[in-house]
């Protein structure tokens, strides 16, 4: 209805016009009601296929722009072949026909593969698999998981026209499950990526990849749900769930919004059968967007590093801080001489804001701090002791503190230990009920720690006066044991049992 009716119709001092308005209205009303039904029925399916039309056109336009630019991935890893010398053979499978004495009787060995001549090398063989990529740049990136081509020997990559070109890997991320490849060719098609933040549930998205080697396959559903995490992919996830049809093969593909941008990288589905079950993940553009910067320039990615940890609030622990709701992470450690030791961070902290943005959850603060470049300043808001803090803190790197986990790991490896961050796997294999910690994983024989008592399946919990309860604190805690000159102390926990042993100063 034009403006000026309806507000005619509000408003009691203009009646000539609100009598004109009601005229109109009756009239229309008269009009619907005096119309055949048949007509009505027949204006309704008209209208309804009219706009099922549209939208079947807008996906063929999406998935005939978008499908130049998709491409099927080849990825072989050389494997050596067996091969049997003149007058050994070989171990056959027991279940093989070939492997039958009658069938040998008749036929001989010329089905256990040929021989090996006598100083040569066996001929290599290729283990093939494949997934989908998109191309996102005219000089030959392309985006795709790092499942995909993890450990391949061989790349090759296939366009929609036929196009076949060998590529290179520029650099891959298992943490985030994206790779970047290169090939060289002209007139590449592109597709443009958009934006995964204001990508909203219930949306429609379309995919586009090669399932079981089916070329270009595209299929279309909606958002299911956003941010899932948790899920046991990889690393860092945050990822957008799907029902459009994603199976074994689409791995990598573009997953689209009706404007043709790429929203997400299809990775993985969820399925008791190996096959499409309703509920595909996607990697966020707006995560993949970042790690491609990093892989294309430095062929790695290199994260930020707080040196906390970190656990979900709940309902009881909310309201033992004095908080009304269960938004943001409590910080349950702060490593020793890390960025949020020297920031102010402290343990029992509740971190509810970071960068003037609200901290959620876990997995969400993870992700946004690992995708924090080092040397950044970040502001972060705590509740402490019932009062709102804010703290600047420079952000320190992932990269050293993986150095100094692998200095530890050598140190304890040369005394016979070799240690882990305790999981759900390693609780259950030596029966243990805490649920983290560092645990002793094996004690070489004859070695010093052997020699000490150490076992596998023991907690470390101290070393001297220090507390372990994961991989950094017990790097900091040794690195201080070592400034005394005096022999280490290892503090022990089995079962309900807490016992020392004691390692000299050099293994």
């Amino acid at each position: 209805m034009p403006e000026s009716y309806a507000a005619s119709i509000t408003a009691p001092r203009e009646g000539r016009l609100a009598t004109m308005a009601c005229a109109i209205i009756l009239s229309l009303a008269a009009v619907l009601v005096l119309r055949p039904p048949a007509a009505a029925e027949e204006t309704d399916t008209a209208q309804a296929i009219s706009t099922l039309r549209a939208l079947s056109h807008g996906f063929t336009a999406v998935a005939e722009d978008a499908s130049p630019a998709v491409v099927f991935i080849k990825a072989e890893r050389r494997v050596q072949a067996p091969m049997r010398r003149r007058g050994m053979q070989p171990p056959m499978d027991p279940h093989s026909p070939f492997n039958d004495e009658f069938f040998r009787r008749f036929f001989g060995d010329r089905f256990r593969g040929p021989e090996q001549p006598e100083g040569s090398e066996p001929a290599p063989r290729y283990r093939t698999g494949q997934g989908s990529g998109f191309i996102v740049a005219a000089n030959g990136d392309i985006l795709t998981n790092h499942h995909v081509v993890a450990g391949a020997d061989r790349l090759t990559v296939t366009l929609h026209d036929g196009r076949e070109f060998p590529a290179t890997l520029v650099g891959s991320d298992e943490k985030s499950d994206l790779a970047v490849l290169r090939i060289e060719g002209e007139n590449l098609p592109t597709l443009p990526l958009g934006s995964s933040a204001g990508l909203r549930v219930g949306e429609w998205v379309i995919a586009i990849g090669n399932p079981f080697g089916l070329s270009h396959t595209v299929t279309a559903g909606i958002v299911s749900a956003k941010g899932r995490s948790r899920v046991g992919i990889a690393d860092y996830e945050d990822f957008i769930q799907t029902d459009a049809a994603i199976n074994p093969g689409n791995s990598g593909g573009p997953l689209l919004n009706l404007d043709g941008e790429v929203v997400g990288i299809n990775t993985a589905i969820f399925s008791r059968s190996g096959g499409y079950m309703g509920i595909g993940f996607a990697i966020p553009i707006d995560m993949a967007s970042a790690i491609y910067l990093q892989l294309r320039d430095n062929g790695l990615v290199v994260r930020g590093y707080l040196g906390v940890r970190i656990q979900d609030l709940n309902t009881e622990l909310a309201e033992s801080f004095g908080l009304a709701r269960t938004d943001g992470v409590v910080i349950t450690e702060v490593e020793a001489g890390s960025a949020a030791e020297q920031g102010g961070l402290r343990s029992q902290d509740v971190v509810i804001g970071l960068d003037a943005q609200p901290v959620l959850d876990v997995a969400r603060f993870r992700n946004a701090i690992a995708m924090i470049a080092p040397g950044t300043e970040i502001s972060l808001e705590v509740w402490r002791d019932g009062e709102r803090k804010k703290l600047t803190i420079t952000m320190g790197s992932m990269a050293d503190a993986q150095v100094a986990q692998a200095a530890v790991s050598d140190q304890l490896e040369a005394w016979g230990i070799t240690v882990s961050v305790l999981d759900d796997e390693q609780r259950q294999a030596f029966n243990l009920r805490e649920r983290e910690g560092v645990v002793v994983t094996a004690v070489a024989d004859g070695s010093r720690a052997a020699a000490s008592g150490i076992r596998p399946g023991q907690l470390i919990v101290g070393v001297n006066h220090q507390e372990v309860n994961s991989l950094e604190s017990l790097a900091s805690a040794l690195e201080q044991a070592k400034q005394t000159q005096r022999p280490i102390r290892l503090v022990l926990r089995q079962g309900t049992w807490t016992v020392l042993a004691v390692l000299p100063q050099q293994p």
